[in-house]
């Protein structure tokens, strides 16, 4: 960890969210498999991101309103990204998984073999 960074935490500062990595979020998401034909929307939230979109399959929502669809936190601790995925039916977040690059968890959003967070 750089000593700038560690400075940061040390100092009780969250390094999330920022605009940096907001931006590299939303330009990221651009390259998904699914939910081609709607914009995503990335709003920072305590620690992390939420990712939200309009929903085009109505599976979630039959209007088409805005569902979430990620929530990524940083651990500035561990330095440990954790993406959750919602669980429309019961209302909650659910883990998903952990990385250890940013770039990662935008891979595995854009990719969604399973179709768990691009319902």
């Amino acid at each position: 960890m750089n000593a700038a960074l560690m400075r940061t935490v040390k100092a009780g500062l969250v390094p999330h969210p920022n605009e940096l990595d907001l931006k590299r979020i939303e330009r990221g998401l651009s390259s998904r498999k699914r939910y081609l034909y709607v914009s995503p929307n990335v709003t920072p939230v305590r620690g992390g991101y939420l990712v939200e979109s309009p929903c085009c399959s109505c599976n979630i929502d039959k209007n088409g309103a805005l569902i979430d669809v990620a929530l990524i936190h940083y651990d500035a601790v561990s330095g440990i990204w954790k993406l959750f995925r919602k669980n429309h039916a019961r209302g909650i977040w659910e883990f998903y998984s952990l990385y250890h690059r940013l770039t990662s968890v935008i891979a595995e959003l854009n990719a969604d073999p399973e179709r768990l967070f691009w319902q």
